[in-house]
């Protein structure tokens, strides 16, 4: 093992670090935490550890302070417990002189390593070293990780691309002037392809039908690995009848009791509680999250449907049927996933007389925005029910401005002392 260990270290010394496409998450990096990369498998939770150790080489950091291991690395499987202290070991052997000065380790699925909890608290402890790790698994590495590293981590959740972050990697360029007519039309365009290939970094300029096997591949992978492996799943009929239910139908009401009288018309046996712990298991494994209604009582939220959406729409649309698109629905499920990345408390609003606004989202600092999303207002009753909705839940809430985001469509409406702005939506992501 110390000799393996010996030509990974080295491997890793002498290999250039990969171009990538920047991120825009951050890592904490606090001294005394161990900072923990989350999410979805594919997502590029191992490139984001590649941007950190570019950053520490620009800031002119020795290559030989930094250490990268992959536990999914054949060569290291099956790897022992007692295995790991070799790690350092073999590490402080071939560079004695770092010992002097802060080391960084990067280990990534390192949650494939039995113990690798206390070998990880014990590093921290006993060296001088920032460690970063990753995992696929939500349970693994976000619930559970306060009892398995005793409330020592700091988790950052990487999802797939976002609308920037894909203009980046096909060489776009976004500056803080306004765009020109000319720019205007091509990020336009650029939404519409984001809408429907969806930011996973593999698939990205993929012709559809490839695409699709891919990311259908990718749900196969949670299935098996993270839901069915890890929780010991026997009904896979009712779980991937499920999963295909959630993702063929984007940002819509959710009610487990109406899914169980679907399945069993179908003759498909499943108790409502497993139906209740298969759908945690998909949102710990960041395939899919639910919004709740808007109410400050916890019952009215158990009570009333939720709303699904899933990580990525390109994932979404891997199953739907091409006759089934609904771009609205693409549209809410993509600023969802914009404001879910901003970290913002996410409802749905339904008021007294019955009318809904997709989402009542509340940042950090306590800021709170209605958005409403909608393809286009260009038809006079949509747009007379969509603005409705909007300024009489505003009125409730006692806000003065609200937003609708659209494909197009751009203006500023002023109504009854209220200010709803028109959005099309590769500006609104654009300025997030």
């Amino acid at each position: 093992m110390r000799m393996l260990l010996e030509d990974i270290i080295a491997d890793f010394r002498d290999r250039p670090l990969p171009s990538l496409t920047p991120r825009e998450a951050r890592l904490p990096a606090l001294k005394g935490k161990i900072d923990t990369v989350i999410g979805m498998r594919r997502s590029g939770k191992t490139w984001f550890l590649y941007q950190r150790m570019q950053a520490l080489l620009d800031q002119g950091i020795a290559k030989d302070r930094l250490l990268y291991i992959n536990f999914d690395d054949e060569r290291l499987l099956p790897m022992r417990r007692d295995e790991l202290s070799a790690i350092p070991e073999v590490y402080y052997r071939l560079y004695p002189h770092n010992r002097s000065q802060t080391c960084y380790f990067f280990c990534d699925e390192i949650q494939n390593v039995d113990g690798w909890e206390s070998f990880l608290c014990r590093l921290l402890d006993s060296e001088d070293m920032q460690l970063a790790v990753t995992g696929s698994s939500a349970r693994l590495l976000s619930r559970e990780i306060a009892t398995s590293l005793r409330g020592r981590a700091l988790a950052t959740e990487i999802f797939p691309f976002s609308f920037r972050e894909a203009l980046r990697f096909q060489g776009v360029a976004l500056t803080d002037q306004p765009p020109g007519g000319q720019q205007r039309a091509l990020l336009a365009n650029r939404l519409r392809d984001y809408l429907l290939q969806g930011g996973f970094p593999e698939v990205q300029g993929i012709e559809a039908p490839y695409r699709h096997a891919i990311l259908q591949e990718y749900v196969d992978v949670v299935i098996l690995r993270d839901v069915v492996e890890r929780h010991g799943v026997a009904n896979i009929t009712a779980l991937r009848y499920l999963i295909r239910h959630l993702l063929g139908a984007p940002a819509t009401l959710f009610s487990i009791n109406r899914f169980h009288n679907d399945l069993k018309s179908q003759g498909i046996a499943c108790g409502k509680n497993s139906l209740h712990e298969y759908l945690a298991y998909l949102i710990d494994a960041f395939l899919i999250d639910l919004v709740p209604i808007h109410s400050r009582s916890l019952r009215q939220q158990q009570v009333n449907p939720r709303k699904a959406y899933v990580i990525d729409t390109g994932l979404a649309l891997a199953f739907c049927h091409q006759a089934q698109i609904d771009r609205g629905r693409l549209l809410e499920n993509l600023v969802f996933n914009a404001l879910r990345r901003q970290g913002q408390t996410i409802t749905y609003f339904r008021g007294a007389e019955g009318y809904e606004v997709d989402f009542h989202a509340i940042a950090g600092d306590g800021t709170v925005q209605l958005i409403q999303v909608c393809e286009s207002l260009r038809d006079p009753r949509t747009r007379a029910r969509e603005l409705h909705a909007l300024t009489a839940a505003l009125r409730e809430c006692g806000l003065p401005r609200g937003c609708i985001v659209t494909l197009d469509d751009s203006e500023q409406i002023q109504q009854d002392g209220l200010t709803i702005d028109v959005v099309p939506a590769w500006r609104w992501l654009v300025a997030q």
